[in-house]
């Protein structure tokens, strides 16, 4: 539905090219400013998403925000001071603090005095994302739907679609997989796939035959999927008007682009929060922890909240694999492709793909937006 006040629909241009809702194709440097300086007090409509779509009390919401602002600021000093012996970290959101994994209890203590709680592990990151690495290299058959680095699990998970467990290709795959390190091995009864749609209305923008939402403003222009990049040069408005053109690209591997504004388009640090929550304003792109919680804005469903699953994931794609996503529990729709992930008032990533959708639920991946803004040279328009 179009705003419907002369502020809103000067919002909206500004929005749509600066940086916020959703997308429909699926599949300089970072500004990232430390959550725990610049996030400012969630407001009710944010809070009151998190009670829907995460099943809390307002209370609730204002404690687990607050202790995932603390979390964010102590992974990062929690990493540096446990060195080699880093094995990865996760937000328990039931006891509301950060858990370091540690391969040997040297600096357990250190890592204890930053706040974080620690649990020792076999691997440290650096081995599990190598096996990772050698597991990349191999060619994964349709029925494996992705992989990704557990910390909690040690080791590297990969999902197998049930219908296709017994397939000799899938057996063949697993097998070399395991030959690159530790593996555990789940089944999933959903398959990925890219979140593509035809021309629609609503507040998009166009590229070919594709709608797409804008991910997030940067200085010149915004960041979206990779996948919404159909190679016919010029991006089209909501209205219609001529936007700019996809600057850079890369689908799959990635997912990841970025479109040059102009003809009158400008950009604002803002995501849309579709009258379900306020316009959220744009202050960083201070990393989440795995189980903190983020919410997406998308032109097809609009504004939806949950939580980070894993990081680092490979997602197999009908297209081919795509590296280094975010996992999360958040529903997604074909047409909420390149649309932001935020947690709190820090950028997070743009959509890719996933499964299910926004009735009966799903999980959706994202790109992470400080690799974009690194790759492409960008800084992100942050108010």
């Amino acid at each position: 539905m179009r705003r419907t006040t002369a502020l809103r629909a000067a919002l909206s241009a500004a929005l749509l090219l600066g940086g916020l809702a959703g997308a429909s194709a699926l599949p300089a440097s970072a500004t990232d400013s430390p959550a725990h300086r610049t996030q400012a007090p969630a407001s009710g409509a944010l809070l009151s998403a998190m009670q829907r779509d995460l099943g809390l009390t307002k209370r609730q919401a204002e404690t687990r925000l607050a202790a995932e602002k603390t979390a964010t600021a102590v992974e990062r000093e929690a990493k540096r001071v446990a060195g080699s012996a880093y094995g990865g970290s996760w937000f328990d959101a039931a006891r509301g603090r950060l858990t370091v994994a540690l391969t040997r209890g040297a600096n357990a203590d250190a890592v204890r005095a930053t706040g974080a709680d620690v649990r020792l592990v076999k691997y440290s990151a650096r081995q599990l994302d190598a096996a990772k690495s050698r597991i990349d290299a191999l060619s994964a058959p349709a029925g494996i739907s992705n992989w990704y680095v557990d910390p909690k699990a040690g080791s590297v998970v990969v999902d197998v679609v049930s219908a296709h467990r017994d397939d000799n290709d899938v057996r063949a795959f697993l097998t070399r997989a395991r030959k690159a390190g530790p593996v555990t091995v789940r089944q999933t009864s959903h398959a990925p796939s890219t979140l593509a749609a035809g021309t629609v209305g609503g507040d998009p923008f166009y590229t070919g035959n594709v709608r797409c939402s804008i991910g997030f403003s940067v200085y010149g222009g915004f960041v979206t999927a990779g996948h919404c990049d159909q190679h016919t040069g010029a991006v089209y408005g909501w209205d219609g008007s001529y936007v700019g053109n996809f600057q850079g690209s890369s689908f799959p591997d990635n997912d990841y682009a970025w479109v040059n504004v102009g003809s009158g388009w400008w950009t604002v640090p803002v995501v849309l929060g579709w009258g379900t929550v306020s316009d959220q304003l744009v202050r960083g792109s201070a990393e989440a922890p795995v189980g903190a919680s983020i919410c997406r804005s998308g032109s097809t469903s609009h504004w939806h909240c949950g939580t980070v699953l894993a990081k680092n994931e490979t997602v197999n794609y009908s297209q081919g694999a795509v590296h280094e996503m975010t996992k999360t529990s958040v529903c997604a729709e074909p047409g909420d492709s390149g649309g932001s992930f935020i947690s709190g008032d820090q950028a997070q990533g743009v959509t890719s793909g996933g499964w299910g959708d926004c009735t009966s639920g799903g999980e959706t991946w994202y790109q992470p937006v400080n690799e974009i803004l690194n790759r492409y040279g960008l800084t992100l328009h942050t108010a």
